[in-house]
């Protein structure tokens, strides 16, 4: 039996369909299926109900639900313990964040809420949106810390994972300057242009691929090349190597000194949310504590 195998079954447990439980586990969905299978033969039980739509739990997969929680917190707490991370665990905050808000905005944040209601521990795990959305279905983090778009739908959608928004930011495209600051591939004309894009799975790559459908930019964009982390689209985008579409926060001192420009006005752009999620069960203090601060109603 292995590890990966009850993270899987916890996240079908909870989304309920095994492509977009596939797709937060980043694999595809046959390889997904044939995990799902051998932990039920592991445990010599069928755990999943195929008969409904959405899938459900069997009597016997609502039991083991339990039991995969309390395993792999078991484990990673020992983990933890073990390595060192976690000297009193109760009074530090296990906090995933996508790359970019990592980056961007968590220092800034964590430091407006310590002024606000004395010290906060936290230790920051960053990972791409779906990483993100697996720690916080498997219980390996107390909160998350990832955009929200009105483009796609959330974890919110599901019931289970309250959230709270805590700053605004957009999406928006940006080029290296040309002569007279000028970007140098804009979308206001009709050339076609170099463009450095993110993976088409990743959360950003797919509030950005709605904005290119919406307004009809595909045949302009000639693809450079693609990675999952603005970071990367970002040093392309200054070394001049095309356009790309990097959440506001993380250029905005590249934006101020001019190093890159907008390569678009507001119908290029797209809002995004930097939103605070948690599961709806009642937590431990620490967690309530912060979760009230940023404005999170209490838990059922």
């Amino acid at each position: 039996m292995e590890m990966s195998w009850l993270e899987d079954f916890l996240t079908l447990a909870v989304t309920r369909n095994f492509s977009r439980a596939a797709e937060l586990r980043n694999v595809t969905q046959p390889a997904f299926s044939r995990r799902i299978r051998n932990l039920e033969y592991w445990v010599g039980a069928v755990l999943i109900d195929r008969s409904l739509f959405p899938i459900g739990l069997t009597p016997a997969g609502a039991a083991f639900r339990r039991t995969a929680q309390e395993t792999l917190d078991t484990l990673r707490a020992g983990r933890e313990e073990a390595q060192g991370f976690v000297p009193k665990a109760a009074e530090v905050l296990a906090i995933a964040a996508s790359h970019t808000i990592a980056v961007s905005f968590f220092a800034d944040w964590h430091a407006e809420l310590q002024a606000r209601i004395g010290a906060v521990r936290a230790r920051v795990i960053a990972d791409h949106v779906a990483g993100c959305v697996e720690a916080l279905i498997t219980g390996s983090c107390d909160l998350m810390l990832t955009y929200s778009s009105p483009a796609l739908p959330t974890l919110a959608d599901m019931g289970r994972y309250p959230s709270t928004t805590l700053a605004q930011d957009r999406l928006v495209p940006v080029s290296a300057p040309a002569a007279g600051g000028r970007p140098r591939y804009a979308l206001g004309g009709s050339k076609v242009l170099p463009y450095l894009c993110y993976s088409g799975n990743s959360y950003l790559g797919r509030v950005t691929a709605s904005v290119i459908e919406r307004e009809a930019l595909a045949a302009r964009l000639d693809f450079g090349y693609e990675c999952s982390m603005s970071d990367v689209l970002k040093r392309g985008a200054l070394a001049g190597a095309g356009l790309a579409w990097i959440p506001e926060r993380a250029v905005r001192d590249e934006l101020a000194a001019g190093s890159l420009v907008l390569a678009g006005d507001d119908r290029h752009a797209a809002a995004l949310g930097i939103s605070l999620f948690r599961k709806a069960e009642p937590a431990r203090p620490e967690v309530e504590r912060v979760w009230a601060a940023c404005g999170g109603t209490a838990a059922a």
